[in-house]
């Protein structure tokens, strides 16, 4: 599977499956169903499917085959299509699925200058501590309480996302008020030494309108300029329009290949 799923990122421009997935796959294999075919697989995993072929095996009908064993019958359905290809939009539609969602990367090279770095008054921006796990899990429940994906993340995936290779807690940045309680956090992610991620920023919904956002980003993006990254790439809903416009305010764009399409099939 990885052999195929880094064939297919190569050719594409991105990577087919995404981290909750392979996290699934080492940490939680009785999850999901799998069906494997020569040069390309289907994996489904609760209601999400995921379907990829090797490039060199495309146009003989593989992912048709994968999709008639993955797909069931009937109930909910999502499948997400990594770079909006045209096969996999061929391939929804043939099995009922609508388009339902669009998740745009965003890109900021670190060449252009970052304005200085400033916390809101009576907060400390420091980074993570082992003591602040519950916090980080309470805070990203209630800033994501209506993210299908993200807003499930508990102390035992956060561990599992700890235990990856590229995990720095100094690239965790929490916001500190001094009461015990978090106001928010911008986890940083590298990827190698020229590409760096805004991970995730989480900001508790009772602390919102103070400015902790753009202020944990940028905390976020001086830590990965000093790590000497050349760009800094996001994650973000497509039409989550204030967060596209911090993050356009602090120089991210987005480019129409950089764009993630969920396919979804009600119940």
């Amino acid at each position: 599977m990885r052999r195929i799923a880094d064939a297919a990122e190569a050719a594409d421009g991105a990577a087919p499956l995404d981290e909750a997935t392979w996290l699934a796959l080492r940490h939680r294999p009785e999850t999901v169903d799998s069906w494997l075919r020569g040069d390309g697989f289907a994996l489904r995993i609760g209601s999400e499917l995921s379907i990829v072929v090797h490039p060199d095996a495309r146009g003989r009908g593989l992912g048709s085959g994968l999709a008639a064993d993955a797909v069931p019958a009937s109930g909910p359905l999502d499948a997400w299509s990594h770079g909006d290809h045209p096969a996999a939009r061929r391939l929804a539609e043939r099995h009922g699925l609508e388009r339902s969602r669009e998740l745009w990367v965003m890109r900021r090279p670190t060449a252009l200058p970052l304005t200085e770095l400033t916390s809101p008054q009576g907060v400390t921006i420091r980074g993570y501590r082992p003591s602040d796990a519950a916090e980080v899990v309470r805070v990203n429940a209630e800033a994501f309480a209506a993210h299908p994906e993200q807003g499930a993340m508990d102390e035992a995936n956060l561990a599992e996302r700890m235990a990856e290779p590229w995990f720095d807690p100094a690239g965790l940045l929490v916001a500190d008020d001094g009461t015990g309680r978090l106001l928010g956090f911008h986890w940083t992610k590298q990827h190698s030494p020229d590409l760096g991620e805004v991970y995730v920023v989480g900001i508790d919904p009772a602390a919102q309108g103070r400015g902790l956002g753009k202020a944990l980003t940028l905390a976020g993006l001086h830590h990965l300029a000093r790590q000497g990254v050349e760009e800094v790439l996001l994650y973000v809903e497509s039409d989550n329009h204030p967060a596209v416009a911090v993050y356009g305010g602090l120089g991210f764009t987005h480019a129409g290949r950089d764009t993630h399409v969920q396919y979804r099939r009600r119940g």
